[in-house]
């Protein structure tokens, strides 16, 4: 497991936008929905491609590409193409700091 990774102060992400961050070979994209932050790996399972900067409708993520969504507090793929959820990953606030890591 790897330790935590520094996104950006929690002052730069404010709701509706993402930041993305590597952690070793794993990109991260963590999203702020409302105030609240969640975490995971920015790759559709369908065939590759980046999810952030696609549509946000509610909580799921739709790949810019061809349309698969995703739950982002659970990871769960919600329509086709995709039907393999992504990884989700724990964010944590410290000291008005957003964090994350790849804990796989």
């Amino acid at each position: 497991m790897s330790e935590w990774l520094r996104v950006c102060a929690q002052s730069e992400l404010l709701p509706g936008e993402f930041k993305v961050v590597w952690d070793r070979d794993v990109a991260i994209a963590v999203f702020n929905i409302d105030g609240e932050l969640y975490a995971v790996e920015d790759i559709c399972t369908h065939d590759g491609g980046e999810l952030a900067g696609g549509e946000i409708h509610g909580f799921e993520v739709e790949c810019p590409r061809h349309g698969a969504r995703f739950d982002l507090r659970s990871g769960a793929a919600m329509c086709p193409p995709a039907y393999e959820p992504i990884a989700k990953f724990p964010v944590k606030v410290e000291n008005g700091a957003i964090y994350t890591r790849d804990d796989r």
